[in-house]
């Protein structure tokens, strides 16, 4: 797991149950805008359909070069902007290979299965798959 990422799972895991929705909270609203060249052309991003709701990304992959992880997500999706903006924070800039070893459970040591439903959490993990999944076919092309 990237340490950035590594990071911030134990700054969930180290906040007080009570607080750690807001952490996330807090997160959401770090999210940074996307750059204009997706802006200029959405369809370059692909819907995360395991979200309820409606998050977009993109994941530019260069061989010898940080890969970049890019989100859209509306505002009134608090929570899945703050899973969003958790992976963009912890794996954005991260090697292939950092990006590729981060557990599918991660999540699992922020403690949050109390405070987010199952139905949430099944939308962080088709972020992190889909993140995955842009990051090995841009190492086998």
């Amino acid at each position: 797991m990237r340490d950035a990422l590594h990071e911030i799972v134990e700054e969930f895991a180290d906040t007080p149950k009570e607080f750690r929705l807001m952490l996330l909270l807090e997160f959401a609203n770090g999210l940074p805008p996307l750059p204009q060249h997706l802006i200029d052309d959405p369809d370059a991003m692909e819907p995360v359909e395991e979200c309820t709701a409606p998050i977009f990304l993109a994941v530019d992959v260069v061989p010898g070069e940080p890969v970049r992880i890019y989100f859209d997500a509306p505002q009134d999706a608090p929570t899945s902007r703050g899973f969003a903006a958790v992976l963009h924070a912890g794996l954005d800039g991260g090697t292939p290979e950092e990006i590729l070893s981060t557990p599918n459970d991660f999540y699992l040591s922020m403690d949050l299965d109390d405070l987010v439903t199952p139905l949430r959490m099944r939308g962080l993990t088709g972020m992190l798959a889909r993140v995955k999944r842009h990051v090995a076919a841009g190492m086998s092309a």
